[in-house]
């Protein structure tokens, strides 16, 4: 079978990576791709996946390239390609690809078409208003205190989402999105929501129109500091499993939010194939949606794609069947950790083109896996290409563990400026069986 992924981070590294594992998979394509993906081996022959130069938003290049070369199935990673349409277009023109289409994708594309599905059908979240007036925004986040995320409605490359503690930030945030347009259109209406205090964590559940399969539970870092300071970002490190559900709470969790969200979708004819990602705070009233996502979080899909023990292609093609409910997803018992290597000032403007070195000692660590993201080969030399540069992944028996392997890892590896956190995980290691302020 021939199988085409689109984009070109350390998602799709992982999607190609457990992909290319298939018996199945005897052809693997990536588009626009990177230098680790180029280079990674296929199970079924003797061959290593094949990236193409076409970026992941070129949607008639895409098409062309598949109408001409009819992969059996495509695999969307990133979002932007996702609320533009890919999906749709593909389906007019016969082309199995998997993903949810352009309508479905609004649960990411809009924070507003979000937020309002959540209140009708009863999902579990915060206290939010929208807004296109900057001055009835301020109004509003002062009647908060100040304490308050303002978010852009439109997809900002997870930059979206401005945590404010005071009424000044707030100000400063909704002048920033809504007259500064510092996100372009993106920004042109904002949702206001009400700060809740908690454990943030990563829900996941692979979808079809009937089945929604729950992952275990992730905790990604977006912010770029340690200790959860400085500005959003991305994702600076996720690990797999947390400690702060048991089995039981965290089928209720998903009780709470998976059912009325698929009830919801059924009333409102949304048909949802792809992954739902819900961002969650758990908070002494329960868990709470803070976003809702509509594709594999990055970097939560490396440590997912890991740990999971099932044919992913498999898995895929049942979903693009509707045939997810004669599957059981399988997950090592082992716990995955995955630390972001990024370049010198991401996330605003970075170098590029900075050799990289040290790779082929850090995977030579027993369970070390490193997923390239912002990689590129320049006359042969490995070099940084983007702000988020690697995904070094890491399993072990129990989190300390996985952990220092992960970080014996990070410390053979070299480029000019790197930066990552070195506390990915505490609130785990913290974790003393209570929500803050219980």
């Amino acid at each position: 079978m021939k199988v085409l992924v689109i984009g070109g981070g350390g998602r799709e590294h992982a999607l190609v990576w457990k992909l290319a594992q298939s018996p199945h998979v005897t052809a693997l394509y990536c588009a626009p791709g990177n230098a680790g993906i180029a280079q990674e081996p296929l199970r079924a022959r003797p061959d290593t996946a094949r990236c193409i130069p076409i970026g992941a938003e070129d949607l008639p290049a895409l098409l062309q390239w598949a109408t001409e070369n009819r992969p059996d199935l495509t695999v969307v990673g990133p979002d932007n390609p996702l609320a533009l349409g890919l999906v749709d277009l593909f389906q007019s023109h016969g082309l199995r690809v998997w993903g949810p289409t352009r309508s479905a994708a609004q649960f990411e594309a809009s924070k507003i078409f979000s937020q309002q599905f959540m209140e009708r059908h009863g999902i579990p979240t915060a206290r939010a208003r929208t807004f296109t007036d900057p001055a009835a925004a301020v109004q509003f986040a002062e009647s908060l205190g100040g304490r308050c995320a303002v978010k852009a409605d439109g997809l900002a490359l997870g930059k979206g989402v401005r945590v404010c503690h005071n009424p000044a930030e707030a100000q400063t945030a909704i002048h920033d999105l809504m007259v500064k347009r510092v996100l372009g259109s993106a920004g042109e209406r904002i949702v206001i929501q009400e700060l809740l205090e908690g454990i943030e964590i990563s829900l996941h559940a692979l979808c079809d129109g009937r089945t929604a399969l729950p992952f275990p539970t992730a905790q990604d870092h977006k912010r770029l500091g340690e200790g959860n300071t400085g500005p959003n970002t991305g994702g600076m490190g996720t690990y797999c499993p947390t400690p702060f559900l048991n089995p039981a709470e965290l089928a209720a969790a998903y009780d709470r939010i998976l059912r009325p969200w698929q009830e919801g979708c059924r009333a409102e004819d949304i048909l949802f194939r792809g992954v739902l990602y819900p961002g969650i705070m758990l908070t002494r009233e329960g868990p709470r949606v803070l976003e809702f996502n509509v594709r594999f979080g990055d970097p939560e899909a490396q440590v997912y794609l890991t740990r999971l023990e099932n044919d992913l292609f498999e898995l895929l093609m049942a979903a693009t069947e509707d045939q997810l409910a004669s599957h059981t997803l399988r997950w090592s018992d082992q716990t995955t950790v995955c630390i972001v290597m990024a370049s010198a000032g991401y996330p605003g403007d970075y170098k590029k083109g900075c050799p990289i070195h040290g790779l082929d000692q850090a995977e030579q660590i027993p369970g070390v896996k490193v997923f390239h993201a912002g990689t590129a080969r320049d006359n042969g030399r490995l070099v940084t290409r983007g702000g988020r540069v690697l995904g070094v992944t890491a399993r072990g028996p129990d989190l300390p563990t996985a952990l220092r392997t992960a970080y014996r890892a990070v410390d053979l590896i070299h480029f000019e400026g790197a930066q990552y956190r070195r506390d990915i995980a505490f609130q785990a290691l913290q974790w003393k069986g209570a929500l803050p302020g219980s």
